[in-house]
Formats: C-alpha cells, sequence, structure tokens
C-alpha cells in the first residue's frame, strides 16, 4: 500500500511538460493518491490526468475566482481535499534596477498574491488533517544576483506559510515550504546548455550535485503523508546549498569563460 493511499491531492503548476509539479503529481499518483492536476495549459494537463487517472482542472493562478473554482473541483472529488500543492513558479532574472512595474505586478500575482488566496480557499475546503505544500526556494534565505522580485515574494510566501499554520493547527492542518536549489527541470533548461554555468553551480553544493525534481517530490510525499509531525517549517531540500551559498556572478563568469 502507498504512503498516499485513500488520500486526495491537488498539485497546481503541472501544466509544463516535465515540470516539477508534474513530478510531484505523478509520485503522488504511485503512492496511491488521487491527484487533480491544475494549470493554464490544457492540452498538457488533460494527457496528465489521462496518464494518472487524475482530473485536469484549468486554473489562472493570477485570478481570484479562477483559484477558487479550482480548489471547489477538487473538493468535488471523491474523498474530498487531503492534500494541495502549490509549484506555480515565474523565474525571472533582471537587474534590481531595471525590474519594471510590469514585472513586479505580474510577480507580485503570481507568487504572493496567488498563494494568499489559494490558502484562503483552502482553508475552508479542507478535510481535518489536511496538508499543504508550498515549493519556495533556496533563495528566499540566500542571496544570487539578477533576482530581487523572485526571491522576495518567495520570502513573503513562506511567512505567509507560517501564519497559517500557526493559525489552523488546531484543525490537524499542516502548513509547510519545499525549497530546492538549482534544479534539472524545464525552467533551468536554457541554463544547462551554456557550458561552464551548472559547474559553477555544482561546486556550492556539499553533496557534490545540484538537485532534481524527484528529490522535491520524495520531500513532498512525507510532507503530505500521516508520518509528518511538522507545520510552519521549511525544507531545505538542496543538498547543503544554504551552507555555503549560490555562486556570485564573478564566479558563474569565470567558469562560463573557462568552459567556452
Amino acid at each position: 500500500m502507498g504512503r498516499l493511499q485513500g488520500k486526495t491531492a491537488l498539485v497546481v503548476g503541472a501544466a509544463g511538460a516535465g515540470n516539477m509539479g508534474q513530478c510531484i503529481a505523478r509520485r503522488f499518483a504511485s503512492e496511491g493518491a488521487t491527484v487533480a492536476v491544475a494549470g493554464r495549459n490544457k492540452e498538457e494537463l488533460d494527457q496528465l490526468a489521462a496518464d494518472i487517472d487524475g482530473k485536469a482542472i484549468y486554473c489562472d493562478f493570477s485570478d481570484h475566482d479562477s483559484i477558487a473554482q479550482m480548489v471547489s473541483a477538487a473538493k468535488s472529488m471523491d474523498g474530498g481535499l487531503d492534500i494541495a500543492v502549490n509549484a506555480t513558479g515565474w523565474g525571472l532574472l533582471k537587474p534590481f534596477l531595471e525590474t519594471t512595474d510590469e514585472d513586479l505586478d505580474r510577480m507580485y500575482k503570481l507568487q504572493l498574491r496567488g498563494p494568499f488566496q489559494f490558502l484562503q480557499a483552502l482553508v475552508t475546503a479542507f478535510n481535518d488533517n489536511g496538508s499543504f505544500i508550498q515549493i519556495s526556494s533556496a533563495t528566499a534565505s540566500i542571496m544570487f544576483h539578477d533576482h530581487a522580485a523572485y526571491m522576495a515574494t518567495k520570502a513573503g510566501t513562506d511567512h505567509l506559510v507560517r501564519t497559517v499554520a500557526n493559525e489552523f493547527g488546531d484543525r490537524g492542518l499542516r502548513f509547510n515550504s519545499v525549497s530546492p536549489g538549482v534544479t534539472a527541470t524545464p525552467m533551468t533548461a536554457s541554463a544547462q546548455e551554456v557550458p561552464g554555468l551548472m559547474e559553477a553551480f555544482e561546486a556550492s553544493y556539499p553533496t557534490g550535485r545540484y538537485g532534481t525534481s524527484q528529490d522535491i517530490a520524495a520531500a513532498c510525499v512525507f510532507l503530505a503523508s500521516d508520518e509528518c509531525f511538522m507545520t510552519g517549517e521549511n525544507l531545505q531540500v538542496n543538498g547543503g546549498l544554504c551552507l555555503r551559498g549560490n555562486p556570485s556572478k564573478a564566479e558563474i563568469e569565470r567558469s562560463v569563460a573557462e568552459h567556452a
């Protein structure tokens, strides 16, 4: 029997082929959960839902009504809603002084307001003893150049998770976040093709490698399971990156030049 047998899960941000949200959804299904997957790419969601015998729900995570409708649709599945994961994100890399109002508005809607409204809907929709997992980032704690808007919203959402965990723990609800470092995903595909770039990051990891979506999915299974007695916590699932920190801009440029 799987560790999530009999549970119903919602994974948001699973509409990109091979992305972290899809990996988490597939792992949850393999552990026995009934899984709803949500995002904006209907064709990709339909295929994933068919693969895992789940349910596809279209959602614009920057729109309040769309979030509410998504949660309602997930709740209507057999057994209600036990687990929810927010794996949405926008990996904007842009110098601080060049970040525009439009950039900030988009980032705020997707990575702070969206999670806030998602949690508001979940608190009332969750079965007792439900578990919420926010995919955060090591850069909510450690620095990385040209990443200010992304890092600020991730850090804010981590604190939001702690706030909700404190307020609704009396129902047995648990709220935690997971912080990957550099991870081999479609979002980082272009970076992986630059000679020397990933090598600059590998030197920052005590484990000698950067992460995979499977690493994050394994952590999510634990947080979603009844074995987990944690709430309001942030798991640094990044091979010890926070012990050293990301490479500096100069270190990255030097590594790229050496491998050119």
